[in-house]
């Protein structure tokens, strides 16, 4: 009877533990277990702990996040640029008339220093004229259709896919936790709003970025939104703040930026009452990824480098902190 007993324990306690394997498992398995896992960790431990004395409801628990070089790779171009670019080849591929001006003759040629000249004009030009003219469904369309056939130059994979493993699980982290996850970026909101809600498993409604002009019309009885091209607001920098502001309505907790555009977010979040954290992802893996920082023409990380041990924003380190960079690596 006694031998009975204790096997019957046994094996109680075994289900015990397969049971609750799930409370122990490792919810960022793909970040190195040092530092900066381990203040990520305490931060949301300490947040959703109820009986904690820095507990936050979960109607205030907001993480928002840049994308480019932040959520997945911005090298060597920010990857909307290279859509608008393929675009630009492909309408003139159809129509030798197309290229009519000097910037759309550049972007066939790809001379990237004729469109950089004069603060960028040409690229401007280029963005805008594939912005302009077409319905916001028909644009996203593009944008998928693009991301299904495009590869990346470098690694050969699909832009989509050179997403930030590390990230994806930090996101899946906070939402886990009771975090809303929102983007803050300076890049196009329909374009990132084609992929994001897949990719990242952001919806729509939580995806904010930088906007081209847009009217509504019913054109032959069918209301669309019809994207004009131009700026109407570029969300970057002290942008961030201002747009976080008017389409959430609280200031983040939780912060994630990678470059000195995402700085003045960085600074809004963490200047607030109660717990707050910020993260800045840097690019210092040049085997797996890229390394860049100061001198960079893109995601240029200088100003906020410097500021972030004396704000205590954690400067995450790609080659020391992550495991992995990419889903398929």
């Amino acid at each position: 009877m006694n031998q009975l007993f204790r096997c019957r324990s046994v094996l109680a306690g075994f289900c015990i533990l397969f049971f609750a394997w799930p409370a122990f498992a490792d919810p960022l398995p793909s970040w190195n277990d040092d530092e900066a896992k381990t203040r990520i960790i305490t931060f949301v431990e300490g947040v959703t702990d109820p009986n904690g004395s820095g507990f936050v409801p979960v109607a205030e628990r907001i993480a928002v996040f840049d994308n480019d070089g932040t959520l997945w790779a911005e090298q060597p171009l920010y990857f909307q640029v290279i859509y608008s670019l393929d675009a630009v080849r492909a309408a003139a591929a159809a129509d030798p008339n197309y290229a009519n001006t000097p910037a759309l003759k550049a972007a066939v040629d790809g001379d990237m220093a004729a469109l950089m000249a004069d603060h960028a004009k040409g690229l401007f030009e280029v963005l805008d004229v594939t912005n302009a003219g077409i319905t916001v469904e028909a644009y996203m369309a593009d944008v998928r259709a693009w991301l299904d056939s495009a590869r990346h130059p470098k690694t050969g994979k699909p832009y989509d896919s050179m997403v930030y493993q590390p990230m994806l699980e930090l996101l899946r982290y906070l939402r886990d936790e009771g975090f809303q996850t929102y983007i803050v970026s300076g890049g196009g909101v329909h374009f990132i709003r084609a992929f994001g809600e897949q990719r990242y498993g952001i919806p729509p409604q939580q995806t904010i970025g930088s906007m081209a002009k847009q009217r509504y019309e019913v054109v032959d009885g069918v209301p669309q939104q019809i994207k004009e091209g131009g700026i109407f607001f570029v969300d970057d920098k002290a942008g961030k703040p201002v747009a976080i502001d008017r389409h959430i309505g609280r200031r983040p907790i939780f912060a994630g930026g990678n470059s000195d555009g995402d700085l003045e977010m960085l600074q809004w979040t963490t200047a607030g009452e109660g717990p707050r954290f910020a993260l800045i992802v840097h690019h210092d893996d040049a085997a797996r990824e890229w390394a860049y920082d100061r001198n960079s023409d893109i995601g240029r990380l200088d100003k906020a480098m410097d500021m972030a041990p004396e704000e205590g924003w954690l400067l995450v380190s790609m080659k020391k902190d992550w495991a992995k960079v990419f889903p398929w690596q």
